[in-house]
């Protein structure tokens, strides 16, 4: 296969949320296929020592204030990251937020919190951005979902809803967008140690319990969604759209790790 297909020298990559965790891990795989990026957080401040790091690489980055909680927040970045780079080739839409509680404690604010960050705005993001897309007649957009887009896990009612809500807008921008040359995917990780969720894996129960779920036998680390970022952002994926792609190491079929009793002679 030829590799100049993975190959994004010369695109312009928006990857929202990079202040820390899976979008800094996105945004590096991005630059080191060749992207030039915008790092977007609420405070524009933190993205500092990232945005040295991705200098350091030797790609154009621009660091912008983003809020996807607020619209006019949402419309100026998008502008200005037109504004500074002329065309935008691809959007990880990776901002969000989570809170885990029973289902009988999430309040009406919990849920709103949830909901508006990661569906509401991510919608808006991309329709932001799309704008420009459709324009240029090309696109990429990336959605990131979770293992939670296709599964139900206890505490994570609001969040659950808010990640199933990707996938299925993901398939309807795919429809949408699909004629100007934009295409729309969701990358949905399963089990990853992030900020989120790092307290889950100090309890070693806990831990042992999801590595007898997970068929691989790990959780994920950053580097296993290296190739899926740059292949749903690059020419390889070209006639792919409307689809999830589930970086789970297996836990997503269901399996379980039951021990299976000998057969009796």
């Amino acid at each position: 296969m030829n590799e100049s297909i993975f190959d994004l020298t010369g695109q312009v990559a928006i990857v929202t949320g990079t202040s820390r965790g899976l979008g800094q891990y996105f945004a590096r795989a991005l630059a080191k296929a060749g992207a030039d990026l915008v790092l977007t957080s609420r405070k524009r401040e933190t993205l500092a020592p990232f945005e040295a790091e991705m200098k350091a690489l030797g790609r154009r980055t621009l660091t912008l204030e983003l809020d996807v909680r607020n619209h006019e927040s949402i419309q100026k970045m998008a502008a200005d990251a037109v504004a500074a780079f002329g065309q935008i080739h691809i959007l990880v839409n990776n901002a969000g937020c989570n809170i885990r509680k029973p289902a009988l404690d999430v309040t009406w604010d919990d849920w709103n919190t949830i909901l508006d960050t990661n569906l509401r705005g991510s919608f808006f993001v991309a329709q932001a951005v799309a704008r420009g897309m459709i324009e240029k007649g090309y696109g990429r957009i990336i959605n990131i979902g979770s293992v939670t887009s296709v599964a139900g896990y206890a505490g994570l009612a609001p969040y659950g809803a808010s990640r199933g809500g990707i996938r299925q807008l993901t398939m309807s921008l795919a429809d949408d967008w699909g004629k100007f040359g934009v295409t729309v995917n969701c990358l949905a990780p399963g089990w990853f140690r992030t900020e989120q969720n790092k307290v889950l894996y100090e309890n070693k129960e806990w831990l042992d319990y999801l590595v007898d779920r997970i068929p691989v036998k790990r959780p994920g680390q950053p580097h296993d969604l290296d190739g899926a970022v740059v292949f749903l952002a690059s020419e390889a994926s070209r006639y792919v759209t409307g689809q999830t792609l589930l970086v789970d190491g297996g836990i997503s079929t269901g399996a379980t790790r039951a021990t299976v009793p000998a057969k009796s002679a």
